[in-house]
């Protein structure tokens, strides 16, 4: 009987360890997780023509707001700062640029936008 419980204990601690792994290796375990993020960098080809604000939820480290405002910056004509404290990514932009999108883009890093002005 013991030695069910003890096996039981390490497959339930591998299995664990192998969820973490994943994570950080797929770049979704940013707070603790040892890693650090690159800041991406960008300038606008073009003339701004506007700016949008988002209001971004789930971000709790510098690691997050790097991969949001990445993410934003890999869009073209796109160029994103990400406001930590304030929740917000600021999107400067010199092509017209759907809101979907942004949203889109945030929230598959697994983030939600929950406003956008």
């Amino acid at each position: 009987m013991t030695d069910l419980i003890i096996a039981a204990v390490l497959v339930l601690v591998v299995a664990l360890a192998l969820v973490r792994a994943k994570k950080h290796f797929k770049g979704g375990g940013c707070c603790g997780s040892g890693s650090t993020t690159i800041r991406d960098k960008k300038t606008l080809d073009a003339p701004a023509l506007g700016e949008k604000t988002l209001q971004v939820e789930g971000m709790q480290c510098e690691n997050c707001a790097i991969r949001v405002e990445n993410a934003l910056n890999r869009l073209d004509g796109v160029l994103c700062k990400v406001d930590l404290r304030k929740k917000t990514a600021t999107v400067t932009y010199s092509a017209p640029v759907e809101d979907a999108l942004l949203k889109t883009t945030v929230e598959k890093l697994g983030y939600q936008v929950t406003g956008i002005r």
